[in-house]
């Protein structure tokens, strides 16, 4: 349990703090420096870059991060990994050789390539895509940082890739190794998305004292990596947010799907983790339990969906709901194309006797989308601006009418282990190649065996269910997860037998016609669901205002229901 590997993150999204990758080198001791920059919108973003230009489709903001730390970095012996190279990992590799040769820098750089699939998604009846990208492992990884690369490149890898390859070169764990690898897994998601593990994004931000001050700008985190695969989260001493079982949790369940969480090395048993306070921004995660990998690999398939227009109407004062079907009938009748799809959402944002014309005013949302660009665009438009002296009283849009944009759609594919062409690009320019699994299995679900507890929890009283509850929500593809905990086995007892399927289709009627599927996970006292179809074909298609469901988790913490009153006191001082 001596020497652990510590490897930091500096990077949960493109567009993260563009001064973190020089706040951790100078911060203190690292082994590996890792960022994550790939996200399903940022393919088609990156994919749009490549169409324009074919040097491009990588996370410029990566290279522009090197021109400030890369040589702190070489100084100081801490590889950096990263996932920046997107769909052109070479173009992220050779961009980073001339910051380097600019600088007057000696640099080996390491590619790991094999993920892109897009000359091939016909034939792998993926369809006709913009990009169709593999989610690789992490031994290839494992191959570049054993060749001694300063930097390693990669393209799609699953996020917690960069995090399990410097592991398996550390402590060379094999193929099957499955226990180990699953715990550097749950390292590599718990830091994926940077200063989310050090309380950012936390359901309980303002129960601690000073959380105005310590949140303000939260450090970003650290995985102290043992050889049994045991790890302790932490930070750098001196920076800000907070490290504790509650955030760190809140992490482990974002973006989930079940209680087996898959990689292409390896399936994390996510109920078999343990999570330990063990000091000050010190958490202590063991017992990972790990299966062998299923026999096929998830696929990033990214397309456009063809053109989106969004315009939002203001209704104020009496008479919404006349108002809003007025308006509709108006716009409706004035089109000569029907749009593929239209929708209308009414927010009644509006108030009783209100007193400010905001707190009067609710919101009429149309959303239309067509494969034809002036469908969506200067016939919807000029529709609207049209009957701006004909329609309702008071009427006004949030912005001028504009014309369509294109729109993305997110897919998953499946292929099986052997399809990509997994390798090592090393600094020489010989190449590794990366075999597939020796051994899989199908990935099985596991089963909601919610016990039916006969115990009365006593008196209730009309409370949030957040007075007592943390949640953490997200997306994959069309499907929205909200994973949901409380801190004692009292309050879990009540939360396992409460929150069932039924009862969050009540609580978020959203969800009542859509298939939902709940996990339980009691070693961390936490209840996950995965909502599918609620964000349509993903998040660039965005079905609905909060595309990416992140405060799902939130509006289901302020539902109110009937909590019992030994937790209400508890929950309100926590």
């Amino acid at each position: 349990m001596t020497n652990p590997l510590r490897v930091g993150n500096c990077s949960g999204f493109y567009g993260d703090r563009l001064s973190a990758m020089r706040e951790m080198l100078d911060g203190g001791d690292l082994d590996v420096l890792t960022g994550d920059y790939l996200a399903e919108l940022t393919m088609l973003i990156l994919g749009r870059d490549r169409m324009r230009d074919t040097e491009l489709g990588y996370a410029r903001t990566f290279v522009r991060q090197l021109e400030d730390s890369l040589g702190t970095a070489l100084e100081r012996g801490v590889r950096i990994v990263s996932n920046a190279g997107g769909l052109n990992p070479r173009g992220c590799a050779d961009a980073v050789r001339e910051v380097a040769r600019g600088l007057g820098l000696d640099v080996t750089v390491a590619v790991v390539e094999g993920d892109d699939l897009t000359e091939r998604s016909e034939e792998l009846g993926l369809g006709k895509v913009l990009a169709a990208n593999a989610y690789l492992g992490a031994f290839g990884i494992a191959e570049a940082c054993r060749s001694g690369a300063d930097v390693v490149i990669t393209g799609r890898v699953t996020d917690a890739s960069v995090v399990v390859g410097p592991a398996i070169d550390r402590f060379g764990w094999g193929t099957t190794d499955y226990d180990q690898i699953a715990g550097a897994m749950a390292a590599g998601h718990i830091i994926e998305c940077g200063t989310q593990a050090t309380g950012g994004n936390f359901a309980f931000f303002n129960r601690a004292d000073g959380w105005l001050d310590d949140l303000a700008r939260p450090g970003f985190p650290i995985a102290e990596i043992h050889e049994d695969g045991s790890f302790v989260i932490t930070k750098h001493d001196g920076t800000g947010g907070f490290v504790t079982v509650d955030t760190v949790l809140s992490q482990l369940l974002y973006e989930v799907q079940g209680a087996r969480y898959a990689g292409p090395d390896a399936v994390l048993r996510l109920d078999s983790l343990r999570l330990e306070q063990e000091g000050p921004d010190r958490v202590l995660v063991s017992g990972a339990e790990g299966e062998a990998p299923p026999p096929q690999l998830k696929v990033s398939c990214t397309s456009l969906g063809g053109f989106r227009n969004e315009l939002t109407f203001v209704l104020t004062g009496l008479d919404i709901d006349d108002k809003a079907a007025f308006v509709r009938r108006q716009v409706e009748d004035a089109l000569a194309v029907r749009p593929a799809e239209l929708d209308w959402t009414l927010s009644r944002t509006d108030h009783e006797d209100p007193d400010t014309q905001e707190r009067a005013a609710a919101r009429l949302t149309l959303v239309a989308r067509d494969p034809d660009e002036k469908t969506v665009g200067r016939a919807l438009s000029g529709a609207a601006v049209e009957m701006a002296l004909a329609t309702y009283p008071g009427c006004f849009l949030t912005a001028p009418p504009s014309g369509g944009t294109a729109y993305g759609v997110f897919k998953p594919g499946y292929v099986d282990q052997g399809v990509p062409r997994h390798i090592a690009v090393l600094d020489d320019g010989s190449t590794v190649r990366i075999p597939a699994p020796p051994q899989t299995q199908p990935l099985e679900p596991t089963t909601d065996d919610a016990p039916v507890f006969p115990e009365d929890f006593g008196d209730t009283v009309r409370r949030p269910l957040g007075t007592i509850a943390g949640a953490r929500s997200g997306d994959k593809g069309g499907n929205a997860n909200v994973g949901v905990w409380v801190h004692s086995e009292d309050e879990f007892r009540w939360l396992d037998s409460f929150l069932t399927v039924e009862k969050l289709q009540e609580l978020l009627p959203e969800t009542a016609p859509l298939r939902v599927e709940r996990t339980r996970l009691p070693n961390l006292r936490a209840i996950n669901f995965v909502v599918e179809g609620l964000l349509g074909e993903g998040v660039a298609y965005a079905a609905r205002f909060d595309a990416q469901a992140k405060a799902l988790g939130e509006w289901l913490r302020a539902r109110v229901v009937d909590l019992p009153t030994r937790f209400d006191q508890e929950g309100t001082n926590r």
